[in-house]
């Protein structure tokens, strides 16, 4: 049985529907394969639109949407009235999804469709997600997961099917960058997707994040990025601090998932610093 039977077989069982998309890999595949298996009057990919989401992400989901013909339907989400977002404590996906699986268990209802899925998968479990609680309270599905998908499964499986986001870095939603106990307001979220897209232009590539931590924009990126970084470190910093932070860092633990959360103080390097 190859991998893409696995899932087929999990989806094969539902009798229609609606995916949480995003355009990320795992949602990419798991949108593809339902449209595959059911077809399109039976399965839907749904993406939920706010400030939140970066624009090059939202892009990417339409053009894969369109190239596989899928279902989609776009979802304004409103989780900047939520007080307890914009609070932006530990547990914020939380909240988001909260909001999130509301508007598409409404969508779902609308055209019909049985089951609501995302694409967690088994490479998640060890994560920090606040938003599985929200998923459970839904009745969220998660066949990547029941299929036992972890990443490298899925992004080997996204390849054969012609899925472009195979090997994209990772594309979490931008209030995810925002140092915990920051308020999120749209200026934030827009200040963050305009500073990764900076770090892009400058050609550094990989996994990346500008971490909002108020007049602090600290950069994260793979070490063997560091130099990248540093050739460009006038541009970087110029750009950066025109965007209203005070002080431009890069962090020499390098990226990792979840350093928001993380105790101690890591190693920085200043890469510039407004003058008092």
């Amino acid at each position: 049985m190859s991998d893409r039977d696995d899932l087929a077989a999990v989806i094969a069982g539902f009798p229609s529907v609606l995916v949480g998309f995003s355009g990320g890999v795992d949602s990419a595949l798991l949108a593809v394969v339902a449209r595959q298996v059911l077809g399109r009057d039976r399965s839907v990919a749904a993406i939920g639109v706010s400030p939140s989401l970066a624009t090059e992400q939202r892009t990417v989901a339409l053009d894969i949407a369109a190239t596989f013909d899928l279902n989609l339907v776009e979802v304004p989400t409103d989780e900047l009235d939520d007080p307890n977002y914009i609070a932006n404590p530990t547990n914020r996906c939380y909240f988001c999804k909260q909001t999130l699986w509301r508007h598409l268990a409404r969508v779902a209802a609308e055209r019909g469709m049985a089951v609501i899925a995302d694409g967690t998968n088994a490479d998640d479990r060890g994560d920090h997600r606040p938003g599985r609680g929200a998923a459970a309270e839904a009745g969220i599905e998660s066949p990547l997961l029941n299929a036992g998908y972890g990443k490298e499964r899925i992004r080997a499986e996204a390849r054969k099917l012609g899925i472009p986001v195979w090997n994209a870095p990772a594309s979490p939603c931008l209030s995810s960058q925002i140092m915990y106990g920051l308020s999120v307001t749209s200026e934030r979220l827009q200040s963050v997707e305009q500073g990764e897209t900076i770090l892009r232009a400058a050609g550094v590539q990989g996994d990346l994040r500008v971490r909002h931590r108020g007049d602090e924009a600290r950069i994260e990126v793979v070490p063997e990025e560091f130099p990248a970084v540093r050739r460009n470190r006038a541009r970087i910093a110029e750009a950066l601090l025109r965007l209203g932070f005070s002080r431009v860092t890069l962090d020499l633990g390098g990226y990792r998932r979840g350093s928001l959360l993380g105790g101690g103080a890591p190693a920085l390097e200043l890469l510039a610093e407004r003058s008092r």
